[in-house]
C-alpha cells in the first residue's frame, strides 16, 4: 500500500501562505496524529483501529477517517477500508488534491488486497487522472492489469514507471514478469538481470529468474531442468 509520502509532509505542500498560523497548526497536529496511526498499523491495527474512532469521535477531519480505513485493510477487511478511502476521495472536505490522489491510490491496493483488480483499476484510472505523470501510481495500475491479464496495458505502463525510476526492483520484477506471460523471454530476462545487478539476494528476483531461464529453456527445446536459486 502505497504511504510513501507521510501525512505530515502532505500537510506542509498543502498549506498556503494566507492560512493563519492556528489553522497551520492545527493541520500539523493532524497529520502528527495520522503518522502515529500508520506507524502502529503492522504491529497493532486494532489499537490503530480503535484510536482511528476515537479521534473520529473527537470530530477529527478526513485524517481520522483515513486512520481507521487504512485499519480496516490490515484487519481484513480490505474491501471495506477500499469504500471508505474512494468516498474519501471524493468528500468535500477531502483536503487537498496530494491527500485525495493518496486516497484513490491506497482504496486501490486494498481492493487488489480484497481480490478485486476490476474496482482497483478504476479507482487507480482516477488516481491518474489526478496525477497523470506519477510513475508509482502507473506502477500500481500495472498491478491491477496484471491481476486481470492484462498484459500489454501492463506493460505500457511498466515502460512508463521504468523511465523514471530504473532501478527499482519491484517494477523490474513487475515487467520482467509480464514480459514473460507476453513470450517476450530476452526481454523478461533483461529485466530479471537488472533487478539481479541491484539485489541478488532478493527471493522474489531469484524465484522469478527461475521461471524465466525454465521458460528459456523449454523454448530452445532443452530437456535438462536448470536449478537457478541463489545462481549469479
Amino acid at each position: 500500500m502505497l504511504i510513501a509520502i507521510t501525512s505530515l509532509a502532505l500537510t506542509l505542500m498543502g498549506q498556503s501562505a494566507g492560512s493563519s498560523p492556528s489553522a497551520q497548526a492545527q493541520r500539523l497536529v493532524e497529520a502528527q496524529r495520522l503518522d502515529a496511526c500508520i506507524a502502529k498499523l503492522d504491529t497493532d491495527p486494532e489499537g490503530a483501529y480503535e484510536d482511528g474512532l476515537k479521534w473520529i469521535g473527537e470530530g477529527g477531519r478526513p485524517f481520522a477517517r483515513q486512520c481507521t480505513a487504512l485499519a480496516l485493510v490490515e484487519l481484513g477487511q480490505a474491501a471495506e477500508g477500499a469504500v471508505r478511502l474512494e468516498d474519501l476521495a471524493n468528500a468535500e472536505n477531502g483536503g487537498s488534491l496530494a491527500q485525495r490522489v493518496i486516497y484513490l491510490t491506497q482504496s486501490g491496493n486494498a481492493w487488489l488486497q480484497a481480490g478485486a483488480p476490476e474496482a482497483a483499476l478504476v479507482t487507480l484510472n482516477n488516481a491518474i487522472k489526478l496525477s497523470p505523470t506519477n510513475p508509482l501510481l502507473k506502477a500500481d495500475r500495472a498491478a491491477a492489469y496484471m491481476a486481470l491479464g492484462q498484459w500489454g496495458n501492463a506493460e505500457r505502463d511498466l515502460d512508463i514507471a521504468k523511465r523514471t525510476r530504473p532501478y527499482d526492483t519491484s517494477i523490474l520484477q513487475m515487467r520482467a514478469a509480464t514480459r514473460l506471460n507476453l513470450d517476450n523471454l530476452s526481454g523478461a530476462k533483461a529485466d530479471i538481470d537488472a533487478a539481479m545487478e541491484i539485489d541478488h539476494t532478493d527471493i522474489k528476483t531469484l524465484l522469478l529468474r527461475g521461471n524465466i531461464l525454465e521458460a528459456m529453456r523449454v523454448a530452445d527445446g532443452d530437456e535438462t531442468p536448470v536449478l537457478t536459486l541463489g545462481a549469479n
